[in-house]
Order: structure tokens, then sequence, then C-alpha cells
């Protein structure tokens, strides 16, 4: 097995400064670093893990918290950011530590895992406005990152999309095709990412100088019963003027939009307009519907990458300010949308 004293006697280098080249330490200039990792990588070396925590007072694992359910079931989202953030943290060698949040008050569960001491920071996602988590960790000193934000204007490293620029994005597209009577099912309102959507959903409305009454938006969590039931009353005529467009926050809502809209006879796009965001979920592929949706996309697992960098970047002593980032997601237009419908060119009353 590989030793630092390998790398020492290789590169003529004391063992101590072998090991602070390892370990990050900004006295040891970047060139050496690097020499060091070069040929730590070529012979094999791997650090001895309790060692290392006792010369850096780190222990290379970072925490990610799963909310579940009221049915006790995470959502749909879990499984891919889970395998993602495992591997992009593997390619910095640091481990994830998976727990699970059953309690009321969402910084418990942190407190638990901060008592055993065995953490760098956490990975939080499904941000809130005020998001209490934040608040806590910031007053512990605590590293973290999150998935999104839970303000527009926040002070800790971040990585996520535009999501006002989502919604203003698909209206700016229906808007072009002729489309006046556009609908939102938009996910649960209680996240920030939902009411960023509805935000720049109305906005981008306002500026095509149309309207949207309010029983044609709707917030819950995305399920494609939520999207079916949704549609229905809205299709039906049951909520007063059809829509010809629907924006939906998911491809799982989008899947009951169009169940809907088949059962009642209607077709997309002739009768119809869908658009969708879509997180790359290999079981909501919008190429595989029928006709393929048109799409915000922005693939959960791009996002793992940068998150995990982020954070270990900021374990480091990264400047947080520094390390925040937001993308616009990328406008995918296919064939479930098109000109509005014959009739279908007047605005809601």
């Amino acid at each position: 097995m590989a030793t630092l004293k390998d790398i020492s006697a290789e590169l003529g280098l004391s063992v101590a400064t072998v090991s602070r080249a390892l370990n990050g330490f900004p006295e040891v200039s970047a060139r050496t670093r690097a020499r060091v990792q070069d040929v730590a990588d070529r012979i094999g070396y791997k650090p001895n893990r309790i060692a290392q925590r006792l010369v850096t007072g780190r222990s290379g694992m970072v925490g990610f918290i799963a909310k579940l359910n009221a049915d006790m079931t995470a959502d749909q989202t879990f499984l891919e950011i889970l395998t993602g953030l495992t591997a992009a943290l593997a390619e910095r060698d640091v481990d994830l530590v998976l727990s699970v949040d059953q309690h009321d008050d969402p910084v418990t569960v942190y407190e638990r895992m901060l008592e055993r001491g065995i953490l760098d920071g956490f990975i939080l996602n499904a941000p809130v406005p005020n998001d209490p988590r934040v608040a806590f960790l910031q007053s512990r000193g605590i590293p973290f990152v999150m998935h999104g934000q839970s303000e527009q204007v926040v002070d800790y490293p971040f990585y996520g999309i535009d999501n006002r620029a989502v919604s203003r994005d698909a209206v700016s597209l229906l808007a072009t095709l002729g489309h006046r009577r556009i609908a939102l099912l938009n996910g649960d309102i209680r996240f920030s990412f939902a009411i960023d959507r509805e935000q720049g959903f109305r906005e981008a409305i306002a500026e095509e100088g149309l309207n949207t009454p309010e029983a044609f938006i709707g917030h819950e969590t995305p399920s494609e019963s939520y999207g079916y039931t949704e549609a229905l009353a809205m299709l039906s005529g049951r909520r007063g003027t059809k829509p010809t467009a629907i924006i939906c926050g998911s491809t799982l809502i989008a899947a009951g939009v169009m169940r809907a809209a088949k059962d009642l006879g209607l077709s997309v796009p002739s009768d119809l307009s869908l658009i969708a965001h879509d997180d790359a979920l290999p079981q909501f592929r919008a190429v595989n519907f029928d006709p393929p949706l048109t799409v915000t996309r922005s693939p959960l697992r791009d996002a793992c990458s940068p998150l995990a960098n982020h954070l270990i970047d900021h374990i480091s002593g990264g400047d947080a300010e520094t390390l925040q980032s937001q993308i616009r997601a990328e406008l995918i237009v296919r064939e479930s949308t098109g000109p509005v419908p014959k009739g279908g060119t007047d605005p809601w009353p």
C-alpha cells in the first residue's frame, strides 16, 4: 500500500509538506500541491481517514436530508438527486450521509446529525421562503449549499435555475403562437421555486397584455392525478371559457393533462398546446409522450456536480458569494405546441 513516505521520497519533499499538500493547506503552493497529487494518483495513494481528520478537522462526509411526504414516500426526484450527488461527491473523495426527516420542525434532524460531530457540511434542497434551515446552520457556522434559493438575493452558496424565466419563456412561446388563454398548473406553492414560477408567469402574462383568471392557476404537489383532475375541470368548461394552452410544472403533471384531453376527445396540439418543465426523470421522458412534449429542460443530474463542488469549495474556505450559480433552462420546442386553434383567439372574459 502506497504511503506518504513513498510520495515524499519520489519528490524529495518532507512528509509534513506532502501531508499539507494533500490536505489543501494554503501555505503549500498550487504547483507543489499539483505535483504531490499527480504522484499520489499514479502510485495509488489513499489517505487514512482517521489521520486525515486529525490533521484537517474534516471527516470527508457531508449530509443530505430526505423529507418524507405524509404517506411516508419521497418525491419523484429523490432517487435522481441521491444517485447523482453520491457520484459527484465521490469524484472529490467525499462521502454522502443520508438521513430521513419525519419531524414537523425542519431543523430537528440537522441538530441530531450535528450532535454526532461527523459531518463537514450539508446539501439542502426544496428551499422555502425564510428557510429556517439557513438561519440555523449559519448560526452554527456549518457550511452548506442549497439546490435553488429561498429568496431572490441570498448570502449562501447555491446552484439552481432561473424559475421565473422558466414561466416567462413558456408564455412567450405560446403568445408568439397566438395563444391568449393560457393556464398554469404549478407545483406546491409552499416552495420557493413554485412561487418564482407563478411570479414569472404573472409578469409574462401582463407584458403580453393578457390575463389569466385565478381559477386557471393551480398549485399542488406534482402528480399525474393532479394534472388530470385540474385539466378535466378546465377543458370541460366547468370553470368557464376553456384555455387553449396549459403550462405544467412537471412532465408528471403533463401526463395527467394529456390523459384528460384524450378523454374529452381533444387533440394536442390542434385543440390544446402543452408545455412542461422537464427535470429529465427517466420514468417520464418528454420525448416519449405522444406527441413529444415541448419543455423547459434542466436535468436534475446536471445540478449534482456543481452542488458537490460548491459545497466542498466552501468547506475549504471559499467565499459564499463566489459560489452562487443560476442557469437558464433550455427551451426545447416539440410537437405538443402549435398555433392557437380557430375560435380560440379571444382572451378570457
